[in-house]
C-alpha cells in the first residue's frame, strides 16, 4: 500500500503496556472502528534494550505480526525520546541543562542534550538495529523519528557539550573571530573576543546578553536538532524504502521546522485543540470561555497549513485529541461532535491520515488522566463513536485534495528566534503577531498557505502577508518580484540584518515603496493608539516616513498602512477590528471576494470542494447555508465564488 494514496484513520498504541493476550482483540476492534494505521514503539527503548547491548526484539516482532495480520499498517517510531535509565548511567553528562545551569534529570522523557555526541551515536545504533530488522517488513509502511522535538522546552540546552559545540559552530560560520566580533557588534560594552575558545553561552550575564549572541545560539541549537534528526533518517534509508516522518508540536519555535522537514518524506503534528486553547493558543479569557470545549477556531488550521508546507505538500495528524488531556492547566471534555470536526478539518487542509492518541487510556504513569478511544477497562470511550462515524463518512466522501490556496502568510523561524532575542516589548511575540493576521484572513473566509520567506514561487498568490519578517533577504525580494498580487509587510519587517543589527539605509527597503521606519514604540496594554477608521494599534507602533499613498492613519493623522504599487507596509500591530478591515480591503484589491462569516464559522476550499466548520456552540448561517454546532458541511466548489 502506498502511504498517501487515500485518506485514512489511525491510532497510537503501546503493546508494551498491555498483556500480549489482548493485542489481537485490540487490533480487531481497531479495524472494526474503521482504523487502518497504528503507530507504535516511540517510547519502548527500555523494553527493546533492557540492558546495554541486550536486545529483545521478540515481543516487538509478535506485536507487529499481530497488528499487521489484522490488516493494520504500522508506523514504527524510533525510541530515542525516552532513553532508559542505564543510558543516563552510561552518559551522565547527556542530560539537558537549563539556563540556570541545572541538569534536567531522569524520570520523565526528553532527558537528553542534542549536542551530546555519545548519545547521538547511541541513537544512531538503535535506529540502525530497528531499520535492519524491520526495514523490509511489509507491515511497516512508515517511520517516525523520535517524538515531539522541543516538547518541554528541550531544543535548547546550556550544557558543557552544547558550549563546546557552539564554539565549533561559530568557528565554522564566521571563520575568524574578528568577523564574529564585527557581526555581533562586540565593540559595544567591550565584548570583543580574542579567539573562539573565549565564546561562551549567552546566559547568566549581569544584565541582558548581546542579542546577536543570543540569536546565534538559537540558530546553533536549531541546527543541532536538524543534525540529530538527520542521523536517524540516514540510518533508516540505508535499510528501508518506507517514508520517514516526525511529529511536530503546536506553537513551538525552538528549531527551524522547514529545515528539519527537508530531511523528511512528509510531516505530521500532534493536535490537541482543548489543551492548546488553555496552554498556548494565546486566547483571550473571552475566547477561552466561548471555545472551552471546541478549541480555538484557527489554531489547528494554522498548523495544518504550516506543516503541509514543512512536508512538501504532505502531512498527517499523528496525534489527535479524542477527549480530555492531562497536561493543560484545565482539561475540559470536547463538545459532542468536535472529535469528528477536528478530523474533517485536518482532511480539508490536506491531511492524508489522522491518528488518535491513544487507543486505550493508560491506568498508570504520567498520562493516566489522558483520554483514549477506550477506557482503562477496555469499554468504549465517548470519542470512539465519532471516530467510527468519520470512518464511515470517508467511504462516501469525495476525494477532495487540498490544492494551492490563493493567499499566503510568510512565517519564518529565524524571525521568531530574533524577536525572542530582542523583543523590545514585554508582550511582543512573533507567533502571536502572525497568528493574529492568519485569524483575520480566516475570518474573511480565505484559504491560506503558510510559507517560508525563501524558496517558494509567490506568483500564484493574490494576497501575501508577511508580518514581523526579520530581514527582507535577496531571496525573499526575488520571490516578491514573481508575485502579481498584493503584498503587505510589517510591522517590524525588514528592519534588521541577518545578525540583528539596524541596516543603513534603514528599513524596510522594499521595492517600489518609499518608506522608512525612523522610530519604534512598544506599547503597554493601557496605551493603545486609536485609528481614524476604527480599531486601535496595540503592542507595537512605528513612526513611518513615506510619500506613498496612505490607507490607514491614526486618529491624529500619522500613517499606519502605506502602499506603493503592489506592495504595502503596515507600521503597527492592529487589533482584530482593524485587521479585519485591512485584510478585506487587501483581498478585494487582489481580486478575492471575502465572506461575511459569523463568529465561529470557518471555511476551507480544497481543489474541488468547500468545507464549512462550525466552532460555535450554536448553529451558524452564511449565504443561505446553516451549519449546526460542531457541524461539518461540504459541497462542490463554485469556482466563481472561490475565496482562496
Amino acid at each position: 500500500m502506498t502511504v498517501g494514496s487515500r485518506r485514512t484513520l489511525g491510532v497510537c498504541y503501546y503493546p508494551e503496556h498491555w498483556p500480549e493476550a489482548a493485542w489481537a482483540e485490540d487490533a480487531s476492534r481497531m479495524v472494526e472502528a474503521g482504523i487502518s494505521r497504528v503507530r507504535i514503539g516511540e517510547f519502548a527503548w527500555s523494553r527493546i534494550e533492557p540492558r546495554p547491548g541486550e536486545l529483545h526484539f521478540d515481543w516487538l516482532d509478535r506485536a507487529i505480526a499481530t497488528l499487521g495480520s489484522a490488516g493494520l499498517e504500522i508506523v514504527l517510531g524510533t525510541p530515542t525520546a525516552a532513553p532508559p535509565r542505564w543510558m543516563v548511567d552510561r552518559h551522565p553528562d547527556m542530560l539537558p541543562v537549563d539556563s540556570d545551569g541545572r541538569a534536567r534529570g531522569f524520570g520523565s522523557r526528553r532527558h537528553y542534550c542534542f549536542s551530546h555526541d555519545g548519545y547521538r551515536e547511541e541513537c544512531r545504533r538503535i535506529t540502525r538495529r530497528l531499520a535492519e530488522r524491520y526495514g523490509r517488513n511489509p507491515h511497516v509502511v512508515a517511520w517516525q523519528t523520535d517524538n515531539e522535538y522541543d516538547c518541554h522546552g528541550t531544543a535548547v540546552s546550556h550544557s558543557e557539550n552544547a558550549a563546546r559545540a557552539f564554539r565549533e559552530w561559530c568557528a565554522h560560520r564566521y571563520r575568524s573571530v574578528d568577523t564574529l566580533n564585527r557581526a555581533w557588534g562586540n565593540a559595544f560594552w567591550s565584548m570583543d573576543y580574542r579567539g573562539f575558545d573565549e565564546v561562551g553561552l549567552p546566559v547568566r550575564t549581569v544584565t541582558e546578553p548581546n542579542p546577536a549572541h543570543v540569536l546565534a545560539f538559537r540558530r546553533f541549537s536549531s541546527d543541532q536538532v536538524v543534525r540529530f534528526n538527520r542521523v536517524q533518517c540516514d540510518e533508516i534509508r540505508r535499510h528501508s524504502d518506507a517514508p520517514i516522518v516526525h511529529n511536530f508540536m503546536g506553537r513551538t519555535s525552538g528549531f527551524d521546522h522547514y529545515a528539519l522537514g527537508a530531511d523528511l518524506d512528509f510531516a505530521s503534528w500532534d493536535s490537541y485543540p482543548l489543551g492548546f486553547l488553555m496552554d498556548r493558543a494565546g486566547a483571550s479569557p473571552e475566547e477561552k470561555e466561548q471555545y472551552l470545549r471546541q478549541g480555538h477556531p484557527d489554531f489547528q488550521a494554522f498548523h495544518h497549513d504550516l506543516y503541509r508546507t514543512c512536508g512538501a505538500g504532505r502531512f498527517w495528524v499523528m496525534e489527535q485529541q479524542p477527549g480530555p488531556v492531562n497536561w493543560a492547566p484545565w482539561n475540559p471534555a470536547p463538545m459532542p461532535g468536535m472529535v469528528r470536526l477536528w478530523a474533517w478539518e485536518a482532511f480539508a487542509h490536506g491531511a492524508e491520515t489522522v491518528c488518535f492518541f491513544r487507543w486505550r487510556q493508560a491506568p498508570f504513569g504520567q498520562e493516566q488522566m489522558h483520554a483514549g478511544l477506550l477506557l482503562p477497562d477496555r469499554r468504549p470511550a465517548v470519542g470512539l463513536a465519532e471516530v467510527a462515524r468519520v470512518a464511515r463518512e470517508l467511504e462516501e466522501a469525495p476525494e477532495a485534495g487540498t490544492g494551492p490556496a490563493r493567499c499566503a502568510l510568510i512565517y519564518d523561524y529565524a524571525s521568531a528566534h530574533a524577536w525572542e532575542a530582542q523583543p523590545q516589548g514585554a508582550d511582543f511575540d512573533y507567533f502571536d503577531l502572525c497568528f493574529d493576521v492568519y485569524c483575520a484572513m480566516r475570518r474573511a473566509g480565505l484559504s491560506i498557505d503558510v510559507l517560508p520567506p525563501e524558496g517558494r514561487d509567490l506568483g500564484p498568490y493574490a494576497l501575501v502577508m508577511a508580518p514581523g519578517l526579520l530581514e527582507c533577504s535577496p531571496g525573499f525580494l526575488d520571490s516578491l518580484n514573481t508575485c502579481k498580487g498584493r503584498v503587505v509587510l510589517g510591522p517590524r519587517a525588514g528592519q534588521k540584518t541577518s545578525e540583528l543589527a539596524i541596516p543603513v539605509p534603514m528599513g524596510p527597503n522594499l521595492p517600489g515603496l518609499r518608506a522608512t521606519v525612523t522610530r519604534v514604540e512598544s506599547l503597554p496594554p493601557f496605551a493603545d493608539v486609536p485609528l481614524a477608521a476604527g480599531g486601535v494599534v496595540r503592542r507595537w507602533f512605528e513612526a513611518l516616513e513615506t510619500d506613498a499613498e496612505v490607507f490607514e492613519r491614526t486618529r491624529d493623522g500619522r500613517p499606519v498602512l502605506a502602499g506603493g504599487g503592489r506592495v504595502g507596509y503596515l507600521a503597527g500591530w492592529p487589533d482584530a477590528r482593524a485587521l479585519d478591515r485591512i485584510i478585506r480591503r487587501e483581498a478585494a484589491l487582489g481580486g478575492l471576494p471575502a465572506l461575511d462569516l459569523p463568529p465561529g464559522l470557518r471555511v476551507r476550499d480544497t481543489a474541488t470542494h468547500r468545507f464549512w466548520f462550525n466552532y460555535a456552540s450554536e448553529a451558524r448561517t452564511c449565504g443561505g447555508r446553516t451549519v449546526g454546532p460542531a457541524g461539518v458541511r461540504w459541497e462542490p466548489l463554485d469556482r466563481s465564488c472561490r475565496t482562496g
